[in-house]
């Protein structure tokens, strides 16, 4: 039997950082995207990618989703339809089933 307190912890230790992730897109989204107009190369934007990588994938791999994306996006690059992978499933290592 676990501990609350534990899992509540662990909780906000996944919630937090995913939460001020993506209050710094939204507000670039909301001060910064606005001057430079629709300038992405793919869809969804750079910016959207990461929210949904973010929230599909936590603000770890989220994050390196999104800036392996941003790197991706070049003058060299041909764009296009780019969506965020699929979650992992997770899978007790270890664990056999026979």
């Amino acid at each position: 039997m676990s501990n609350p307190v534990i899992s509540r912890s662990r909780e906000l230790l996944r919630i937090v950082p995913a939460a001020v992730l993506v209050g710094a897109i939204r507000v670039y989204q909301a001060v910064v995207s606005p001057m430079t107009g629709p300038t992405c190369k793919y869809y969804p934007s750079c910016s959207n990618y990461a929210l949904v990588a973010i929230r599909t994938h936590g603000p770890l791999r989220g994050t390196g989703l999104a800036l392996w994306r941003i790197l991706r996006c070049n003058p060299w690059s041909l764009g296009g339809v780019d969506d965020v992978p699929p979650a992992r499933t997770h899978e007790h290592r270890g664990a056999h089933t026979h």
